[in-house]
């Protein structure tokens, strides 16, 4: 069951990177396991998934002592600065840097614990007052800050897009994200790389593959919908 919505997605994500004239291997899928048991994680392990995601940092942590060790955890949440000692030598990408006091406090554990950290800046293109992330504006100025801290690198660009129920409106906003990171990019700023977009989610994950992305973050397509502990 489990194995089959993950190979629906992935055969999704192959022909949205035909339809656009893209290399498949340039797109990689985390499977979002918050909420979900260690079980349905292993499952997808054992099917060749590598990448998971999760939002909070004690449900990473948890799953990260159990489960086997070469997977890329991706910690994909909003991240805490009371929080980050524990995460920044488990996470192999912290998708949710948004501002340059967190970033400072990464930069700091990092050389505490002796590790380089891997981020992405997260952007609230759609400007949604619920979502956290630097405004677009404001974005190559967080970035010219954060390339200065050791320990800490930059890879590229996050976003969470609103939720539609047609994919297509959200095409405007993972198009505004490449655009930023192609101007990124552009001005060669030392210790950043505009190699990774992370956009896309079960319901527009193929709009953000055709535009661009290279991590899509698929949860309900995968595992089924949410169960939240109460």
């Amino acid at each position: 069951m489990l194995q089959d919505n993950y190979d629906k997605v992935a055969g999704n994500i192959l022909r949205a990177c035909e339809k656009s004239g893209r290399n498949p291997d340039e797109v990689t899928l985390i499977a979002v396991s918050k909420t979900k048991p260690v079980s349905m994680l292993q499952e997808i392990y054992d099917h060749g998934c590598r990448d998971f995601g999760e939002n909070k940092v004690q449900e990473l942590l948890e799953k990260y002592e159990v489960m086997p060790k070469d997977i890329r955890w991706h910690l994909i949440g909003h991240l805490q600065r009371n929080k980050v000692k524990y995460v920044v030598d488990k996470a192999a990408l912290i998708h949710s840097v948004d501002s340059l006091k967190l970033a400072e406090e990464i930069s700091k554990e990092a050389l505490k614990k002796n590790v380089e950290a891997d981020i992405l800046i997260e952007v609230n293109v759609a400007e949604e007052e619920s979502k956290f992330g630097t405004r677009t504006e404001d974005a190559i100025e967080l970035v010219l800050q954060i390339a200065k801290l050791p320990g800490i690198h930059i890879k590229g660009l996050m976003t969470i897009a609103p939720y539609v129920e047609n994919p297509e409106e959200n095409r405007q906003y993972f198009a505004q994200l490449r655009q930023l990171s192609v101007d990124i990019s552009a001005k060669n700023i030392d210790n950043v790389s505009m190699n990774v977009l992370s956009m896309g989610m079960t319901g527009d994950y193929e709009t953000a593959v055709s535009e661009g992305a290279t991590l899509v973050r698929v949860g309900t397509g995968i595992f089924g919908e949410r169960h939240y502990i109460v």
